[in-house]
């Protein structure tokens, strides 16, 4: 693929965030850890946000250190707004923060009659509110004269709400608009767009149910390196493309 980026063509191989700091939340597992090493093989140095995964989130951190980058640790529960307001505090402390990928989540499978309200409140705040607060105080610290780039992790059915994983649903769908908005809030020193994902990696907790293949267009899981190279695109790539919903997902929202 190749594009035209400062005047100069350039193809996705020569994408780089030399000395960029990204921070990545939820990076310490799956998904979040395969997007944190994929800016660190860019260049970037990577602020690691955890909850739980403090062991994941060491060894991350070792193994960026390993690619002769910087790195450094925060753990924080996104579910509790203090706590989102001390994880910006800490992370400035790295220098200005070039790049926030919103990636943690909550992920239930929960339908509109079995969910309670705490179950609502608690998709929203992790899925919703904590992107928000973390959008809003990263705005901030991004210097009148300089750029920055926010890239939101959502899914498919963000775009094409059904009945299941309701409030996880119902909050992604939020995160979808709230990414469009922020990118006309934002304009134009700061670019907000977003990766809709599909099947990407089986669920390491749960049997396999390869029956979600027959109503995807690729008919294959996509890996992690598939959500990467979109992620850099976004964070290295045109500064022209702001609002856009990346679909990564084999064709399913087709279907």
């Amino acid at each position: 693929m190749l594009f035209l980026h400062d005047d100069k063509i350039q193809s996705m191989d020569e994408l780089s965030l030399p000395g960029k700091t990204i921070l990545v939340t939820g990076a310490a597992r799956r998904i979040g850890r395969a997007l944190a090493l994929a800016c660190a093989r860019a260049g970037a140095n990577i602020i690691i946000h955890y909850n739980e995964s403090e062991e994941e989130a060491a060894e991350l951190q070792k193994e960026i250190e390993s690619l002769d980058r910087r790195a450094w640790m925060i753990q924080a529960d996104l579910g509790k707004p203090a706590s989102i307001e001390k994880l910006i505090s800490q992370a400035i402390k790295a220098g200005p923060i070039y790049g926030l990928v919103n990636n943690a989540a909550i992920f239930e499978s929960l339908t509109m009659q079995d969910a309670t309200l705490a179950d609502w409140e608690r998709h929203l705040a992790v899925n919703l509110t904590a992107p928000f607060l973390l959008s809003q105080a990263f705005a901030k610290q991004v210097p009148a004269n300089e750029s920055g780039r926010i890239v939101n992790l959502l899914d498919w059915r963000a775009l094409r709400p059904g009945a299941d994983h309701f409030p996880y649903t119902v909050s992604k769908s939020a995160l979808a608009a709230m990414t469009r908005s922020l990118a006309i809030a934002l304009a134009p020193n700061i670019t907000v767009n977003g990766l809709a994902l599909g099947a990407i990696l089986p669920p390491s907790d749960k049997p396999v149910n390869e029956k979600i293949l027959k109503d995807i267009p690729a008919k294959r899981w996509g890996g992690p390196k598939e959500i990467a190279d979109a992620l850099i695109f976004l964070l290295a790539g045109s500064a022209y493309i702001t609002g856009e919903i990346i679909q990564i997902d084999g064709g399913r929202h087709l279907i």
